[in-house]
């Protein structure tokens, strides 16, 4: 009760999972992204296609059996893609099964015309989505058409991508194809996927941003979350080999090699600039 009445116990929601407190979506959230409208040099290549693998799932179960409402992050996704888009790239939108894209609508910045614009045009990519299996069947042969493979983040990268093999796969095609890969947040926890099946972790020895565990370590104290993570990503990340270079949730962005990474949420915009500009000037 105390929690109510300071704003701080995450709200519950019909399915019975638990969605931010409106203290958390208070400091955690906006109205408005801070979405730059560049106007690039467009790509004119043949290499114009990104893949963008996005969740289906929703409810994260905390250590302490409470479900979190979660998904993508709206801003994770859509304001790096709108950066690609004005760069003159376009998409194809995949999930692990075909199912729904999940999006934290809870995240949504409202009164942002531009992530409003770009989630509506591709509205039905996201409830009609790719299979990664079809991916995988018909595009593997067409690498030339493909310049990289965007995972965005929010707390549902984290579920059913790590552990799907395809998602591995693709990886590897990626990284085998000298196609980009580019990620943010939580989205870095598709990476897991290559280590499935004993293989060796592909980006050992790589920089990246990546959410920091300490600061999902805090959140549940203004009912972000409704318990403790089930597992920390960045730490997993670190002991397969991997350099964090960031310590906070805040805009660092890293390029290593054909890796695109950002650190949170407030990095969205950087990583979209950082990837536009990398694509744009490695395609010539």
């Amino acid at each position: 009760m105390l929690k109510k009445l300071l704003g701080i116990a995450p709200k519950l929601e019909s399915d019975g999972s638990y969605s931010p407190s409106k203290l958390a979506l208070k400091l955690g959230t906006v109205a408005t992204s801070d979405f730059e409208n560049i106007s690039y040099t467009k790509y004119q290549g043949d290499k114009s296609k990104i893949l963008v693998i996005f969740t289906e799932q929703k409810n994260m179960q905390m250590q302490n059996g409470k479900l979190f409402s979660t998904g993508n992050h709206p801003i994770e996704a859509l304001v790096p893609m709108l950066h690609l888009k004005n760069a003159g790239f376009d998409f194809e939108i995949a999930t692990p099964t075909g199912k729904p894209v999940v999006f934290e609508m809870w995240a949504f910045p409202e009164k942002d015309e531009y992530v409003r614009a770009i989630y509506n045009e591709h509205k039905s990519s996201f409830e009609n989505p790719k299979k990664l299996t079809d991916f995988i069947e018909n595009s593997f042969g067409d690498t030339a058409s493909y310049a990289a493979v965007f995972v965005p983040g929010g707390h549902g990268s984290m579920l059913g991508i790590p552990q799907d093999e395809n998602v591995g796969k693709i990886l590897n095609w990626a990284h085998q194809n000298d196609l980009f890969t580019v990620s943010l947040c939580h989205g870095p926890g598709s990476f897991l996927a290559t280590t499935l099946n004993n293989q060796d972790f592909l980006y050992k020895g790589y920089d990246m941003a990546v959410f920091p565990d300490s600061v999902d370590k805090q959140t549940p104290m203004i009912g972000y979350l409704p318990g403790h993570m089930p597992w920390g990503l960045s730490e997993k990340l670190k002991s397969l080999g991997a350099n964090i270079v960031n310590t906070k949730s805040d805009k660092t962005v890293c390029l290593d090699r054909k890796l695109i990474t950002g650190a949170s949420p407030l990095a969205s915009n950087e990583l979209g600039k950082l990837a536009a500009e990398t694509l744009l000037k490695e395609l010539k």
